[in-house]
C-alpha cells in the first residue's frame, strides 16, 4: 500500500479485502497509477524497497491486474487450521 499512497496519481487509493476460499484472504490495492510494482533487492541499509519481497514470501500468489484507468496489485494469504 505504500507505493500506491506514494505513487498513485490522484489522491485516493482503494483497498479490497475478500475471502475467496474458506482460509484464503485477497487484499486488493488499486490506484490510478499505470506503473506496474518491479520487485527490487534493496541493500541493507536502505530503508525502502521490501514491500513486494515480503507480500511474495507472506503470500501463496500475487500479481498486478492491469486496468485502462491504471491497475490493482493483489495478494491471496492462506491461513492455517
Amino acid at each position: 500500500m505504500a507505493n500506491a499512497v506514494r505513487h498513485a496519481r490522484r489522491e485516493s487509493i482503494r483497498v479490497v479485502v475478500e475471502r475467496t476460499a474458506m482460509q484464503t484472504v485477497r487484499v486488493a490495492i488499486a490506484d490510478f497509477s499505470r506503473a506496474l510494482p518491479e520487485p527490487c533487492t534493496p541493500k541493507d541499509d536502505d530503508e525502502d524497497g521490501r514491500g513486494l519481497t515480503l507480500v511474495a514470501a507472506l503470500a501463496t500468489n500475487w500479481g498486478t491486474d492491469e486496468r485502462r484507468w491504471g491497475k490493482v496489485v493483489w495478494a491471496e494469504l492462506e491461513g492455517r487450521g
